[in-house]
């Protein structure tokens, strides 16, 4: 390959890799604008009307529904996750010279580990049916009760203690070393270190996707934040220093809902 058409290359899938984010960013604001949410996931009065219905009326609701659920999850997982896999494409690109990499194995790389988050998508839909046909939250992903929110951000931040986290996170914090000890050919190598490279991921990851409970998971300020973390997660330089804080943070959080549950749903 001359050096012109790797640089074509490289512009063509980087553009095109952030073209899909700003895609499904986009998406998932006209989704939440259609059920009357503004950005914090507060609903208006049609939002308020959808989330007290209950799921086993007589008429199809899609947010009752697994079909329409797995697609909001799937379209959440690129607009949230893509954004994380920017120093991880950026390790395996400078893989291409010294370890025979190509744009082919760039791009299995990219796909093995959307596959393995749309794999999730389809787990947590599965689960949020389940807690909605429970009673545990309503129609629009709110946790009903302040003791299960609280407990929910307690979980998740008591999770960044564990070794399972560590482990995890040393992965994603560090994907050159992954590569250097897997390292696999072309498009097929490249997708097999990318489910790889998921796993680990969504073993990191899972508790910030399933605090949409929390707040909705149509809150688009909760998607926010939590992208934001996830990618200062993975940085080189900060990545080790602000995942413990966090999970104080979430700890601490979770201790006010559940003390002060008036606060934050009233009555």
């Amino acid at each position: 390959m001359t050096r012109t058409d790797f640089l074509t290359a490289r512009s063509v899938l980087w553009l095109t890799f952030f073209a899909a984010i700003l895609a499904a960013w986009w998406v998932m604001f006209d989704m939440a604008r259609s059920m009357d949410l503004d950005l914090i996931g507060r609903p208006g009065e049609m939002g308020a009307r959808m989330a007290a219905m209950d799921p086993r009326m007589p008429m199809y609701m899609p947010m009752a529904n697994f079909g329409p659920l797995f697609a909001m999850w799937a379209i959440m997982m690129a607009a949230m996750m893509l954004p994380t896999m920017v120093p991880t494409l950026t390790n395996y690109q400078r893989l291409m010279v010294s370890a025979d990499g190509t744009w082919a194995g760039w791009a299995g790389v990219l796909l093995g580990y959307f596959v393995v988050w749309v794999g999730f998508a389809a787990a947590i839909a599965g689960v949020q049916l389940a807690l909605l046909f429970g009673g545990v939250i309503d129609m629009l992903g709110i946790a009903k009760s302040p003791w299960v929110a609280g407990a929910l951000m307690i979980a998740v931040g008591a999770f960044q203690f564990t070794r399972a986290k560590e482990v995890c996170h040393g992965v994603c914090h560090s994907p050159m070393s992954y590569f250097l000890g897997h390292w696999k050919t072309g498009f097929g190598g490249g997708v097999r270190m990318g489910l790889g490279l998921g796993a680990f991921c969504v073993g990191c990851c899972w508790g910030f996707m399933a605090l949409g409970f929390v707040g909705g998971v149509m809150n688009l300020l909760w998607m926010g934040l939590a992208t934001l973390f996830m990618v200062l997660e993975k940085l080189p330089q900060i990545g080790h220093r602000v995942t413990k804080p966090m999970g104080v943070v979430l700890i601490i959080g979770g201790g006010v809902i559940c003390a002060f549950p008036n606060l934050f749903y009233g009555g």
